[in-house]
């Protein structure tokens, strides 16, 4: 074993503070960076947006696809429809696609058209599109806040810019007409609102 000489104790509390000071400094940048105000706002944002999606996914799975199956044109196992476009070894003459589900006809090496998964798929994603503008235009009209936001095309780069705003966003034209008017001040000159 090693001898200890007199210098030990004073090594071991310079070895200690540097370890404390180098932790600190790393904690503190630590915090710096996670905890800033920004990125608990953006994690908060995060967490509430995957509770809404697995809300708003529940509502449409569970409530109104259902109902909406009802239809006689849809069917409550849609994902199932397929048209067989080249038959496998094993394809059943007596059933109308030859088989019963697309994995059974994959697996016997048939050529297959799920337009049932794209069309379930398709309605899904239209249904969760008018749930979520159903919520945004509820939520404006209780809080007074616009979500959905009225947009209108500069006459000049025919790009979408707010209704509200005065200037484009893009070209920085006018909205107002001062182009047209040889650059006269108009009332209520200021900032963009988009």
């Amino acid at each position: 074993m090693p001898r200890l000489d007199d210098n030990t104790p004073q090594y071991l509390r310079d070895a200690e503070q540097g370890v404390r000071a180098h932790t600190r400094r790393a904690w503190e940048s630590f915090t710096d960076f996670a905890l800033r105000d920004n990125v608990l706002e953006v994690a908060v944002g995060l967490i509430l947006a995957q509770s809404f999606t697995t809300l708003t996914t529940s509502l449409v799975t569970d409530i109104l696809l259902p109902t909406i199956s009802l239809l006689p044109f849809l069917s409550r196992n849609l994902p199932e429809r397929f048209t067989t476009l080249r038959a496998g070894p094993q394809y059943n003459t007596t059933l109308t696609s030859g088989y019963n589900t697309p994995s059974q006809a994959l697996a016997d090496g048939a050529v297959i058209f799920a337009w049932g998964n794209f069309v379930d798929k398709l309605v899904r994603f239209l249904v969760v599109a008018v749930v979520l503008w159903v919520i945004a235009t509820g939520y404006s009209r209780g809080s007074g806040e616009d979500i959905v936001k009225r947009q209108v095309r500069c006459g000049y780069c025919r790009k979408w810019v707010g209704e509200k705003a005065r200037r484009c966003f893009f070209c920085t034209s006018w909205l107002d007409g001062r182009e047209e008017k040889g650059g006269e001040r108009v009332e209520g000159e200021g900032e963009v609102e988009l």
